[in-house]
């Protein structure tokens, strides 16, 4: 077909009557907020096919993430008027719904790549030409797959017009017809081109002021994260008066110390197990204090002390009206301790519905807060810590079993009090001196007795009822010489009865000799200890019956 008989070129608006239909669609684009840009952009193509007897228009943009590809964004086909979607929010919906319909029942699959299907075209318009074709079989030979595509689709003829801002290519916009072909005018070409640079221009302000907006919510973000976390580095420090080192030099806490040595700098999960008392929340501040997130403080959360109700939003936080009474939004505390450590006391108090979101969060990192389905990615090291028999609550179906083999990474076990008795007498000085500072006392020392009767006693709430007691008898001391009591069950060990007072002297007096390694003599000797000169405590000894193993008797 010659170029005689092809059709005239299409027929353009008035001069005037284009300049208003321009004008109206720049103040539209220009005035919307930037997260409706590009459904004003969707109108615009389909105000200015109607105008101009057109039967279809493409926007095709150099997305951010993919500076070397055309993804297609906006379609309009007048044979299918109505059938792009459009979110409730006023931008175009990307990643969900129908691809972009084209005659013959073909389709192109949002987000496709222009290069896929127009190559030459492509290479041409991300040079900053215009590509203008009256037909598209009229198309040089170089362009063999993008005429293939044009007939595939039903083109008939088509312009498209490079998006041009500062000297970078946003993308491309594309006029065409489909019923038969026509001729492009250079005048309506030149009108394409500044309907191309309004696009860009809005296009390029709608990009902005999404980027500012993200800005400004990372900014707000931050500021309300660094105001909650000043608010609770201040409750922390007036909850810890004197944050001291663990003391104890037994065997069984020099193991748990190197325990926390090794997995301290490595970042892994911690599991804390002991008995309740035994300073689980003092290790958890230890592996803290020697890992590489030091320098921000360490969140606490007693799993045992928010009312299953309102753990979820205490760990996760929420967004406003998340559900009634919720006036405000709040930062949880995954959030807060992000780049730091949180601590989880009593997990075997946590709930089962929130245990799955916990797991979520040790496993990708992310949570979603109450009300909001926007996922919120955290950098937290977890440290938990229980008293109770966590194996046993997964067989009865408390505790996640997937959640504990997640936790417990790199357990470590706590010793009782009862089993480091040696370690007593310099915990009771360090909680005279720590609580001494605060109640403005001071002691001159502790009796002798009094560190004997505490060794000996049973302690079923380790360290807090040792720190306890202390306190009492500090409260009530009249002397230099501080005298402590142990409770009522002192010298009594578990499964005793009712012991006589020969019995108790000879099983203080046994426990002594077994601590000295029954040396009786000397600055280091049970005599000095007991009080009593050497002989008079050998003769004690023969009287309750007590002899050194493996010595004859006479």
């Amino acid at each position: 077909m010659d170029e005689a008989n092809v059709p005239g070129p299409v027929q353009p608006e008035s001069a005037s009557g284009f300049e208003t239909l321009l004008w109206d669609l720049f103040l539209r684009l220009m005035d919307v907020p930037g997260g409706r840009v590009e459904a004003e952009i969707l109108a615009a193509q389909r105000r200015l096919c109607q105008a101009l007897g057109l039967d279809r228009s493409a926007l095709w943009q150099v997305l951010p993430a993919e500076p070397h590809r055309l993804r297609v964004t906006h379609f309009y086909d007048a044979e299918h008027d109505g059938e792009a979607e459009v979110s409730a929010d006023g931008s175009v919906e990307r990643e969900q719904g129908p691809a972009f319909l084209l005659s013959g029942g073909n389709s192109i699959p949002k987000h496709a790549d222009a290069s896929d299907y127009f190559p030459w075209v492509t290479q041409h318009v991300l040079a900053g030409e215009t590509v203008v074709l009256d037909r598209v079989d009229s198309a040089p030979a170089t362009a063999e797959a993008d005429a293939a595509s044009f007939s595939r689709f039903g083109t008939k003829s088509t312009v498209v017009v490079p998006l041009k801002t500062h000297d970078a290519i946003l993308g491309v916009l594309s006029f065409a017809t489909t019923r038969e072909a026509r001729a492009w005018p250079g005048e309506l070409v030149a009108r394409f081109e500044r309907i191309a640079q309004v696009f860009a221009k809005a296009l390029a302000r709608g990009r902005t002021e999404l980027q500012l907006q993200a800005a400004l919510e990372d900014l707000k973000q931050l500021r309300d994260r660094l105001q909650h976390e000043n608010v609770y580095l201040r409750d922390e420090i007036r909850e810890r008066r004197n944050p001291s080192q663990i003391v104890g030099t037994s065997a069984g806490i020099r193991r748990t110390l190197d325990l926390v040595g090794q997995v301290a700098p490595t970042g892994a999960t911690v599991l804390l197990l002991g008995e309740t008392g035994t300073g689980k929340e003092r290790f958890a501040a230890a592996i803290h204090e020697l890992s590489q997130r030091r320098s921000r403080p360490m969140v606490k959360v007693n799993c045992a002390a928010i009312p299953g109700t309102l753990i979820e939003s205490e760990l996760f936080g929420r967004e406003r009206g998340a559900y009634t009474g919720a006036l405000t939004r709040q930062v949880g505390r995954f959030e807060l301790a992000s780049g730091s450590t949180i601590f989880l006391d009593e997990i075997g108090d946590l709930p089962i519905e929130t245990q799955t979101k916990l797991l979520r969060v040790i496993e990708n990192r992310e949570f979603e807060r109450l009300g909001s389905p926007k996922p919120v990615h955290v950098d937290v090291r977890i440290i938990a810590a229980t008293n109770k028999d966590l194996n046993q609550a997964v067989r009865e179906g408390r505790f996640r079993e997937d959640l504990f083999y997640r936790l417990n990474v790199f357990p470590i076990s706590l010793p009782a009090l009862r089993d480091r008795p040696e370690d007593i007498p310099l915990l009771a000085v360090a909680i005279v001196d720590e609580l001494g500072a605060s109640m403005g006392r001071q002691f001159d020392a502790i009796s002798r007795a009094s560190l004997l009767a505490l060794q000996h006693y049973h302690w079923p709430g380790n360290i807090r009822e040792l720190r306890n007691v202390v306190e009492r008898a500090m409260i009530t001391a009249d002397g230099p010489v501080l005298n402590i009591e142990p409770p009522s069950s002192a010298l009594r060990r578990p499964g005793s009865t009712s012991l006589s007072l020969k019995a108790l002297e000879r099983e203080h007096v046994l426990a002594v000799l077994q601590e000295t390694g029954w040396r009786i003599r000397g600055p280091r000797g049970a005599a000095v200890i007991l009080g009593l000169p050497p002989t008079t405590l050998e003769n004690r000894m023969a009287r309750l019956g007590i002899h050194r193993p493996g010595k004859k008797l006479p």
